[in-house]
């Protein structure tokens, strides 16, 4: 009932009532929910703030063939230099369904391993819309954050889209969709 769903708000006046909007007894995630004109987009966004989750990204060494040979799969990207991948193809059944085996498309295959990381560390993510739909979803932060540090990152997000989105509708885990005006 506190949302108008006839109104499209702000980007600072949205993230204010979503943050008011969560009910959860625990800290939620705001993400933003785009439609954009056409499928199979995707661009690699750098988030001004963390979205509140650290990810941990690791270059492939003989250190962690051992580790991923004894099942620990501690790192959340594994980067790679394409000299290095003829050592990796071994395992990728197993790095493959979990979205870990580096390829070019996603960035994670280089010759500059080092650079890559401190990029991916710094919260440079790759957003791309559904497979068969023009959609993306995309987490921006969390409820505890401070307000124009959200609006900052949907800003960014905004922009690295610009000309391709159609509407946005900002929501926190467990609460009602606001939709958001933007800039065309």
């Amino acid at each position: 009932a506190k949302v108008d769903r006839t109104r499209t708000y702000d980007i600072t006046s949205a993230v204010e009532l979503v943050k008011k909007l969560s009910m959860t007894k625990f800290v939620g995630t705001i993400s933003a929910h785009l439609v954009v004109t056409e499928e199979g987009i995707s661009r690699e966004v750098t988030l001004p703030h963390s979205t509140g989750r650290s990810r941990i990204v690791e270059i492939a060494s003989e250190a962690t063939l051992a580790k991923i040979e004894a099942g620990q799969l501690d790192f959340d990207v594994l980067i790679s230099t394409p000299q290095f991948m003829s050592k990796l193809t071994k395992f990728a059944a197993v790095l493959g369904p979990k979205g870990l085996m580096p390829n070019p498309k996603s960035g994670t295959l280089t010759t500059n391993p080092e650079q890559r990381q401190k990029e991916l560390q710094a919260g440079s993510i790759m957003i791309k819309t559904e497979r068969k739909a023009p959609l993306i979803h995309a987490s921006i932060g969390k409820t505890d954050m401070e307000t124009n540090q959200l609006a900052e990152n949907l800003t960014a997000l905004i922009t690295s889209f610009k000309g391709k989105i159609k509407s946005i509708t900002l929501a926190a885990t467990m609460s009602p969709g606001v939709k958001v005006e933007w800039e065309k």
